[in-house]
């Protein structure tokens, strides 16, 4: 399920500006999630089992968030205020009885006596986990925003995922400043992450090392290690002095690994309401001498235009296409987690990592209605042809999604069908997928 992200910029605000030490906020969630699939994927891929809503080809997971926000310090010179968050994941023990696979890569397994294709589930324990996702503070001085310590981010090639049963996060130091009228300056140093990336110290859980876990973010236990190779640098402008239009304009520094560009321009047309546009480049290049060895030092260049229509309360259709080059070896996706997902247009609804993968051309098309008195609607259709040179890794997806709200209930039913090449699979590697998930805000 993909989640509204809240960007930076309003995150640090939120934390910064919005508490008083008396009236001091508590807020979290859990959840239960459920997927089961017809592809041999998972324990199901030891097993040799493709049926939907057998035991091996299904995952689940429960999970419990809770965060704190006060303020620490509030006058008319300084405003500093604190915040910290901290999530239990556990299967609740569904994994001895209504499925063989998890949700999330936390968790790490002992090995059973059911394990006999060598895992770790189908009758092992699954451990629970729990970590700390959140401890920062911050500072506000006039129109500058000062955060340091442990906290979500959401930059084009650095961000928070919150689509999975757990999420990622950094500890990182930012300050922001708006002094500039309709200016947001950004510059941040991430030293350290817990998302599933495997530059620096691979922490994964065994669930995920035996591909057990179905949406797999966060290292096992929740542990964090040094992001990247030696950390990272980003700087950002965002600007909407012209009202319609939104412009940003990125540069990221992983330090002894690669430089990065990202422009993104988004149009809200005034004299045709409802129709919005929008344009997206990135570039990413290998250093020379990089910590990984890698000798390919040549240039990925990735662009994607969008262009929306919306029906106020009827309906939203947006189309996109992006294309990425053959040159280089990193992409556009997210650099925190392995998972492959990006901030392009055209990033598929589950399937991650295919749009942004070289030598690829994809197109979306993206339907949203709210269905009166009933529920909210979603269609999602996504194309990724990639060209020979890299072994023809083409996709497929259809996802149709169906969500409503029982006051802080929120509920969603989705459907995902697939369509994955691979150089070694063919073309005959269809799947179709059924989820549900819940979620009690408070």
């Amino acid at each position: 399920m993909k989640f509204t992200k809240m960007s930076l910029v309003a995150a640090l605000l939120i934390g910064s500006s919005a508490f008083a030490i008396e009236n001091t906020k508590v807020s979290g969630d859990a959840k239960l999630y459920y997927g089961t699939t017809d592809a041999k994927a998972g324990y199901a891929a030891l097993s040799g089992k493709d049926d939907l809503f057998s035991k091996d080809n299904s995952a689940a997971d429960a999970a419990l968030s809770l965060n704190i926000t006060t303020d620490l310090v509030k006058n008319d010179l300084v405003s500093i205020s604190a915040g910290a968050g901290y999530t239990v994941l556990s299967t609740l023990g569904l994994e001895n009885n209504l499925v063989s696979n998890v949700w999330g890569s936390a968790h790490n397994a002992t090995t059973g006596t059911g394990a006999s294709y060598g895992s770790p589930l189908g009758g092992a324990k699954v451990k629970n986990a729990n970590w700390m996702t959140e401890a920062w503070v911050a500072a506000t001085v006039g129109k500058t925003t000062a955060k340091l310590g442990r906290m979500q981010l959401d930059t084009p090639l650095v961000f928070t995922e919150t689509w999975s049963i757990e999420k990622n996060t950094f500890e990182a130091a930012v300050v922001i400043n708006q002094d500039i009228p309709d200016t947001t300056l950004v510059g941040a140093y991430v030293g350290n992450g817990n998302g599933t990336e495997a530059f620096g110290e691979n922490l994964h859980s065994n669930v995920n090392a035996l591909s057990l876990a179905a949406a797999p973010v966060v290292n096992g236990s929740g542990k964090f290690a040094t992001y990247g190779t030696d950390g990272a640098y980003a700087v950002g402008i965002i600007n909407n002095s012209f009202k319609p239009l939104t412009v940003q304009a990125w540069y990221f520094d992983l330090t002894r690994l690669a430089d990065a560009y990202w422009l993104q321009a988004d149009l809200k047309c005034q004299k045709i309401e409802g129709l919005v546009a929008g344009a997206q480049y990135a570039s990413v290049e290998v250093k020379s001498g990089n910590s990984l060895g890698i000798t390919n030092t040549d240039n990925s260049s990735t662009y994607a235009l969008m262009l929306g229509y919306e029906v106020k309360d009827l309906v939203t259709i947006k189309v996109a296409y992006s294309s990425v080059d053959d040159d280089g070896v990193l992409g556009a996706a997210n650099t925190a987690t392995s998972t492959g997902n990006s901030k392009l247009y055209t990033e598929a609804w589950w399937n991650y990592g295919k749009v942004t993968q070289l030598d690829t051309d994809a197109y979306k098309v993206s339907i949203t209605s709210p269905v009166q008195g009933m529920f909210d609607l979603g269609l999602y259709y996504t194309d990724a042809d990639q060209g020979e040179k890299f072994g023809d890794n083409d996709l497929t997806e259809a996802a149709v999604t169906a969500s409503k709200s029982f006051g802080p209930l929120d509920a969603t039913l989705a459907y995902i069908y697939a369509d994955i090449k691979t150089a070694t699979a063919g073309d005959d590697e269809t799947s179709n997928m059924i989820q549900a998930y819940l979620t009690l805000n408070f």
